[in-house]
């Protein structure tokens, strides 16, 4: 919905450059993907870190900066396509 309206596409922006940290949860791995893809194009000198454990982060730790995949029950895609991997 945010993506199809260019106000609040703003407002999103304007909202993340105001924040450390924003948490997206319970959307889909486009969705994830598209937030980081904003946060880089809209606030050039700030550094996204992508955290992720399943098959379904992997778009967002791929677009990230940093990207840490987490080893766990979802499988191993996300540390295989992260930066840095836990377990």
């Amino acid at each position: 919905m945010i993506e199809l309206s260019a106000d609040l596409t703003q407002l999103l922006i304007k909202i993340t450059g105001l924040l450390s940290v924003v948490i997206a949860c319970r959307v889909s791995p486009f969705q994830k993907s598209q937030l980081v893809e904003i946060v880089k194009k809209k606030h050039p000198n700030e550094v996204t870190l992508a955290v992720g454990d399943g098959a379904n982060d992997v778009a967002m730790i791929m677009k990230a900066h940093v990207g840490v995949g987490i080893l766990g029950r979802e499988g191993r895609q996300a540390t295989r396509s992260a930066d840095f991997a836990i377990a």
